[in-house]
């Protein structure tokens, strides 16, 4: 089976560097070649909390989509995302991008719209992956970042995970 390039976007609110970093370690699991974004701290949108870390990820798989987002559900589950008493977000992982798919899979509405609407969203993304085209807007996502008029502020944070810094300019690499 051939491999699609994925783009996922993480974040938490809560124990967030506990979270994100269990994140990263099961999708390590199944996934190739994980490249990680800068980590930044943000304000939430749309729930009254905690300020958030977010990042993105892109990386390799030999998963269909669906069975993709099943697997991420599960991740975001055993990090606390569904438990009834939660107080925040632990864990939140989307698929941004799934190869070059566009339209509504099951509800999985890909490219994600937050990569136009969300600082926290767009500003890793066109780190991590500045020539890559938006496949619904024909753009690069860097000249979408350079030409973004989002109004939310975004602050770069030390993040470590296996040994690696994901602060600004580094870009983790994992075989």
């Amino acid at each position: 089976m051939s491999l699609t390039q994925v783009y996922l976007g993480l974040g938490s609110n809560i124990e967030r560097e506990t979270h994100l970093r269990a994140g990263l370690d099961a999708l390590a699991t199944f996934l190739v070649d994980i490249r990680c974004s800068a980590v930044f701290e943000s304000q939430p949108v749309g729930i009254k909390s905690g300020p958030f870390f977010n990042f993105v990820v892109s990386a390799f798989t030999d998963l269909p989509l669906m069975e993709l987002d099943r697997r991420l559900k599960f991740i975001e589950a055993d990090n606390g995302r569904y438990a009834p008493d939660r107080k925040g977000l632990p864990l939140d992982i989307d698929v941004l991008l799934y190869g070059d798919l566009t339209g509504n899979f099951d509800g999985l509405i890909l490219p994600r719209a937050e990569i136009l609407k969300n600082a926290f969203v767009l500003w890793p993304l066109s780190l991590i992956a500045p020539d890559r085209v938006h496949p619904g807007v024909g753009k690069s996502f860097a000249a979408l970042w350079a030409e973004a008029q989002i109004d939310q502020v975004l602050a770069p944070v030390a993040f470590e995970w296996r040994g690696a810094q994901l602060t600004p300019p580094n870009l983790l690499i994992l075989p």
